[in-house]
């Protein structure tokens, strides 16, 4: 449990410091410039580069309103990813675990952004704060339903776990679903319990 919440908060270090390089900072008497918003910095060329945006809604720019009741959900979903990996704690360093953990770090870090940013940068009140999204590559054109993408939607490091945590579960869960579920282990004869513990009794034919 220790090692998976330290990944988790491994990852929260990571974006947050990754964020704060780009966005810049004016605390505890250090300055930082960072970039400007919507510079760009080219890192391997034009396939891949540092953009700075903002985005006051959910991963990859998505946006569905009501800042606060997201804010909530995204705390509600820490505290049941946490309580899953406590319950799956018998099951070690799995790789369902590690994707539990991977989504809770990155959830954690947009939520950082979304809870305190407007607070801590005095731009707005508390959970009304802007995503700070960073990471622009570069994509094969793709047109669909008249729209053209001619880039990937600029993320950052936690949606960048949010996502591999998804696709590791997706992996992972199917053959783990019995770990959070509760209850008897099933014999594999017809699925009937089993309980090796009790004593079994001959029967034997009375003359």
């Amino acid at each position: 449990m220790r090692k998976l919440l330290s990944l988790s908060a491994l990852i929260v270090l990571i974006d947050q410091a990754a964020k704060l390089a780009i966005r810049g900072f004016d605390l505890f008497g250090i300055h930082h410039a960072g970039m400007q918003m919507y510079e760009s910095k080219e890192v391997f060329g034009d396939f891949f580069r540092l953009t700075y945006v903002e985005n006051p809604g959910m991963a990859f720019g998505l946006n569905f309103g009501m800042p606060v009741i997201l804010s909530i959900f995204s705390i509600a979903a820490a505290v049941f990813l946490v309580y899953l990996l406590k319950r799956t704690e018998s099951d070690g360093m799995s790789g369902l675990r590690i994707a539990l953990a991977l989504i809770l770090g990155g959830a954690v870090g947009n939520l950082v952004d979304r809870a305190f940013y407007g607070v801590i940068f005095d731009y707005a009140p508390l959970f009304y704060g802007k995503v700070v999204d960073f990471v622009d590559i570069d994509i094969p054109d793709i047109k669909l339903f008249g729209n053209e993408l001619r880039r990937f939607y600029v993320f950052n490091i936690a949606d960048a776990a949010v996502s591999i945590g998804v696709v590791l579960l997706l992996i992972f869960y199917p053959s783990k679903k019995h770990v959070l579920q509760s209850g008897s282990t099933p014999s594999p004869i017809d699925g009937e319990l089993r309980d090796d513990t009790m004593p079994h009794r001959e029967i034997t034919a009375e003359s």
